[in-house]
């Protein structure tokens, strides 16, 4: 039995780019809106004091760009 579905790759995107693309990549890994994920990222970075927005940046830094 052969499998022909790849596994999604965890990457910053090139269309849905704002600031680094981080948001749009996660959004285009789990097939959400991409405004969903960064109002996200915005409220849970000043709900976190922050941590969110320091775990934006490692993400900007470790995920590969297409």
């Amino acid at each position: 039995m052969t499998y022909t579905n790849a596994p999604k790759e965890f990457v910053r995107s090139d269309s849905q780019k704002m600031i680094a693309g981080v948001c749009g990549g996660v959004a285009e890994y789990f097939e959400i809106d991409p405004n969903l994920v960064r109002v996200l990222a915005v409220i849970g970075a000043f709900v976190s004091a922050g941590t969110v927005a320091l775990v934006y940046l490692a993400a900007w830094m470790l995920m590969p760009q297409r």
